[in-house]
């Protein structure tokens, strides 16, 4: 049964059963503890929480996740896998253990030919925890298991909290028997192997007042509302049912294992090593395009990190499965013929994700080049200290800061003769992980704070009247200090103030929040942000300037007006500039974040190269032809498949409800989904001038534009450096270009004739220079600081010189440093005699480089290295004169 299928009998069967269907979260779900959704659940915490009160009573999903803790394993276990699919069925106050059991076992057992997933009954075995003899008994009445298939296990296994105070329960997970060629017989507590879990009911029946660990906590109370919680593994599901071992071998992902065999000549169960590797690239790749999917673009910190690290594993593992030429134009539209039957979304955005992950291989292709130069110094300086070794912390800031996988410094370095510490990398990779570790737990006590807001929202939701209007009189709702319900706010005080409506607007969509004040008599506050901490509740971030609060007074709150309008003007142009973009680039530009504020805008977009000045210039010009057309700009109001048919753009990585709010400049022209503030008609933007374009990672780029008086301003500012320019030089502003042009032709001209006088005169010494030479162990050595000011051209020129002096009787080394723009470079050359005695200028300079605090490489004959201290320079040169002395030997 395909992957494909089993999901839509999943979701068939509990609409069938009075479920709301509920679409798949993206996996950059707006949750601050979590990088990605890692678990069917996410989407459902506000409701389990309390702190929004759920649309349904029954709910079901196949969300997708991605988990990385384990990234280093995946491949070298069948179990371990990146992304993944969870089956969810929830209740909220509606049905509770017998509904679940009773549903779960319908499902599972039910024949194929009626719709249901046909698992043999008999193969079906079940734990619940300890104590819980309420769950036994259902699934001894209700499912018919003999008592021998139940098992009983302690709160390590079988109870489920968030790990924080907050809602738990009782779990009970299903177990299929895989046979007795898969392990002992004796049930999921002699073996998880044979007997694999499929599916895990969370009966979620109590309130936790403190969690000090998974099995140890205080059970503060019954909730009032019990609900069900549960996920079923889609991906080992569809294993068990299409008769394969393991989740790299089902229809969604051994396509890729397939298309990697071909590429390499080499065959998936032949060797365990390989075998690792076709695993890592079929759940890399899968995973990869998933997270671009959903607007995930690689860079250096948080989700483009992990995107970029699975990207990268992918092209590592191809590469040492004998692949050199690029493999993700191979493998990736493979990934995406075998994803696309359950996520037919990803064919209309190919274009866009397969630019992003063609630009990052090629950008990982050009680090492994410059990786290795990092490597080689690092492994010259090993050997240069008589160590066989090479350190874990190198090893360890070759993987953090350059992505140079471990796998491949150890390829590498034993190539050249070395091993690795691979204690200390670890060690410092366990490191790495624990501090990760403990900056989420940190990020979970998040949770406690919300329970403010909680009692807040209760009271009910904050009416928002910011597209309205710039007024509005309203009551003090609540006033909270560091987390905690005061009755006051004094003079001089910071705090958060809620009232029962506003028309602040809050931060969200790009667009910061509202500033202003709030007055009552003799009070007056300043609003320094705004924000939602839970859904329907606004929170004003005040300072007291005037007079003293209290809880349930009457204010009026007023938005500063220039600073909404400001704001409206760079949101709409916001909007302005990506449908210029997109007309300019085409419908692959699109936006993956953005950021304005009064007279500023940024937009992030997907492009794999920098604009030219012509592009720009175009961009530009359909922008401000857009404003100057007085396109009109309306908003309303819709369900999202309505909004997704008329060909709205959303957001890559925002949460929207079912109903929507569509923001349209010019009809069909910029048609997005927004919950912004926006201009009534585009001439209101002002002008527009973009002033700034740049890379933010591999396949994106951003743009940065002014707008209204602040563009005008900037452009004013523009003009005032033309008229300096044109009288400094003495040409009117037509003439400036060619004028600036010739004077630098000059100005370049002197520069070579003084660097050619240079050099000359460097040359001239050269046979006063040669008479320094020293005899070192039978070579004749050469070593000349020339000071600072000498370029490194003019190093090579006067050691090519020196070492043709020394003639090639006797064998020679001619070391030269000097020191330019505060940068220290030396340049070695060597003689073919000296060559015969064992004598390299590529090893030479390395030391050399070494002790300048940097690297260098070469030939034989001539190498060239550098570093970061000048003050070295003299013990550069020395160095080169021990090496030989030790190293040299004299030819027969």
């Amino acid at each position: 049964m395909e992957t494909a299928e089993i999901r839509r009998r999943w979701l068939s069967f509990f609409e069938g059963k009075g479920h709301t269907v509920v679409p798949s979260a993206p996996l950059l779900y707006d949750d601050p503890n979590l990088l990605f959704v890692n678990a069917g659940m996410v989407p459902f915490k506000p409701y389990f929480l309390g702190q929004q009160t759920p649309p349904w009573a029954r709910a079901t999903s196949v969300q997708k996740c991605v988990r990385t803790l384990d990234i280093e394993e995946v491949g070298k276990t069948t179990r371990h896998g990146t992304f993944f699919q969870m089956n969810g069925n929830f209740s909220f106050g509606d049905y509770f253990k017998e509904g679940a059991i009773s549903y779960a076992w319908e499902l599972v057992t039910g024949s194929q030919d009626d719709g249901f997933l046909g698992f043999d009954p008999d193969t079906v075995w079940v734990t619940v925890l300890e104590g819980d003899d309420e769950a036994a008994d259902i699934w001894h009445r209700v499912a018919g298991l003999p008592q021998e298939r139940i098992q009983r296990r302690g709160r390590e296994d079988n109870y489920w909290h968030m790990g924080v105070a907050g809602p738990g329960g009782p779990c009970s997970e299903i177990y299929i028997d895989r046979g007795p060629e898969h392990g002992p017989d004796g049930g999921p507590v002699v073996d998880e192997d044979r007997f694999l879990e499929i599916w895990n009911l969370v009966f979620m029946q109590e309130e936790l007042s403190a969690v000090r660990s998974k099995v140890d906590f205080d059970i503060a109370r019954e909730l009032p509302h019990k609900n069900i919680d549960t996920g079923m593994g889609l991906e080992r599901v569809a294993y068990l049912l299409q008769g394969v071992d393991n989740l790299y071998e089902i229809d969604e992902v051994y396509p890729v294992i397939a298309a990697a065999e071909e590429l390499s000549g080499r065959h998936y169960g032949a060797d365990h090593g390989d075998d690792v590797r076709f695993r890592v690239v079929a759940d890399h790749v899968r995973s990869g395009l998933m997270l671009m999917g959903d607007g995930v673009t690689p860079g250096n910190e948080g989700r483009g990190y992990v995107l970029r690290r699975l990207l990268r594993r992918a092209v590592r593992s191809m590469r040492l499965l004998g692949v050199q030429d690029p493999a993700l134009p191979q493998l990736l539209p493979v990934s995406l013929e075998a994803m696309a039957k359950s996520y037919p979304e990803l064919e209309p955005m190919f274009g866009r994700i397969s630019q992003i992950a063609y630009a990052e291989e090629d950008a990982f292709r050009r680090t492994l080049a410059s990786g290795t130069t990092i490597l080689d110094t690092a492994v010259s300086r090993a050997k240069a200290q008589g160590s066989t070794q090479l350190p874990g912390d190198q090893a360890f800031a070759l993987h953090d800061t350059y992505g140079f996988p471990i796998d491949l410094t150890l390829e590498m370095a034993e190539e050249q003769g070395l091993s690795v510490d691979r204690d200390g990398f670890t060690r410092l990779m366990t490191e790495q992980r624990e501090r990760a570790k403990a900056d989420a737990r940190a990020k979970k006590s998040g949770h406690a704070a919300t329970e403010v807001w909680r009692e807040l929202r209760d009271q009910g939701a904050t009416e928002f009247l910011a597209y309205q209007s710039l007024t509005a009189e309203a009551s003090v709702r609540g006033l909270v200090v560091d987390g905690a319900r005061v009755p006051a706010l004094e003079q001089g005080q910071r705090g958060m103030l809620v009232l029962d409506r506003t028309p602040f607007y809050a931060e969200s969509g790009g667009q910061i929040a509202d500033e202003g004040v709030i007055e009552a008599d003799g009070v007056r506050l300043r609003v320094r942000d705004v924000q939602r901490p839970v859904k329907g509740l606004i929170v004003h971030t005040v300072e007291v300037e005037e007079g003293s609060l209290r809880e349930g007074a009457g204010v009026q709150a007023l938005v500063d007006p220039d600073w909404r309008v400001q704001a409206c003007q760079a949101h709409s142009g916001t909007h302005v500039v990506h449908a210029a973009l997109r007309q300019v680039l085409g419908p692959n530009a699109l936006q993956s974040g953005s950021y304005n504020k009064p007279g500023y805008l940024r937009l992030d977009f997907a492009w794999n190269s920098a604009l030219s000045a012509e592009t720009r210039s175009e961009i530009e010009e359909v922008a401000n032809l857009a404003l100057r057309q007085d396109l009109p700009v309306s908003a309303a109001y819709m369900t999202l498949p309505e909004a997704r048919a008329q060909g709205a753009l959303a957001l890559f990585g925002e949460t929207y409800d079912e109903q929507v709010r569509v923001v349209e400049i010019g009809g069909p022209w910029s048609r997005e989904l927004c919950g912004g503030t926006h201009v009534r008609h585009s001439s209101q933007v002002g002008a527009l001038t973009m002033i700034g374009e740049s890379s933010v990672g591999s396949g994106s780029r951003r743009v940065e534009a002014l707008v209204g008086m602040d563009a005008l301003r900037y452009l004013a500012g523009e003009r005032a450096l033309v008229h300096e320019l044109t009288s400094l030089v003495g040409v009117s502003q037509e003439h400036l270009t060619d004028r600036i042009g010739q004077v630098l032709a000059r100005l370049k001209e002197a520069e070579r004739e003084l660097a050619t006088m240079r050099q000359q005169q460097v040359l001239a010494a050269a046979g006063q220079l040669v008479e320094q030479a020293k005899d070192v162990n039978g070579v004749r050595v050469l070593l000349h600081d020339a000071g600072t000011g000498v370029a490194a051209d003019e190093l090579r020129s006067l050691a090519t010189d020196l070492r043709s002096r020394l003639g090639d009787e006797r064998p020679a080394v001619v070391a030269v440093a000097g020191v330019n723009n505060e940068r220290p470079a030396i340049v070695v050359a060597t003689n073919g005699t000296a060559r015969d005695a064992g004598v390299r200028a590529g090893a030479l300079v390395k030391v050399a480089a070494q002790a300048l605090g940097g690297g260098g490489g070469g030939k034989d004959d001539l190498a060239q290295g550098g570093g970061q201290d000048p003050s070295q320079v003299p013990a550069a040169l020395t160095a080169v004169e021990q090496n030989v002395a030790e190293h040299a030997t004299p030819a027969r």
